[in-house]
């Protein structure tokens, strides 16, 4: 009778250490390609005025993942950065709730670039851990959830 190969036969401890590992790792590329593809259309729908809500709220989505991914030493983004993109998508939103136009000046894409570049870069090289602790504290946000006390449970 056949048996199975030993690396098929996996006890729990060695199902919670592969677990383990993989939350280490970055994401595979091919999903973080995925997610960075999406973001990109955003901006660029947005770039050409082609924008809608959705792509304004894939950016703002991005602009906070990139904040709290920082926030646990992934990447660089500044307060002052953070806060003008803040800006630029609220605008964004404005604009488009009072005139249905969905889009980013010149300099505001130019600004919404660079954080792109930085959720590029995020995402390729933060470990899962760090992007499901993020997403995780974006989801608690969406929820009603202050940033300061999303923060504050961080430093606990």
């Amino acid at each position: 009778m056949a048996r199975t190969a030993p690396y098929f036969q996996r006890s729990p401890q060695a199902v919670r250490a592969l677990r383990a590992k993989t939350l280490l790792l970055p994401m595979p590329r091919a999903s973080a390609d995925e997610l960075s593809l999406q973001v990109h259309i955003a901006l660029d729908s947005m770039r050409r005025g082609k924008g809608c809500v959705n792509a304004t709220q894939t950016l703002c989505q991005a602009m906070i993942l990139v904040g709290l991914l920082a926030e646990l030493g992934y990447g660089m983004a500044t307060y002052e950065q953070m806060q003008r993109a803040e800006a630029i998508i609220s605008a964004a939103f404005d604009r488009g709730r009072d005139a249905g136009v969905w889009s980013f000046s010149d300099g505001d894409f130019a600004h919404f670039a660079l954080i792109v570049t930085t959720y590029d870069a995020q995402l390729q090289r933060a470990p899962m851990s760090a992007i499901a602790e993020a997403s995780n504290r974006l989801d608690r946000f969406r929820a009603g959830e202050s940033f300061e006390e999303i923060a504050g449970q961080k430093r606990q």
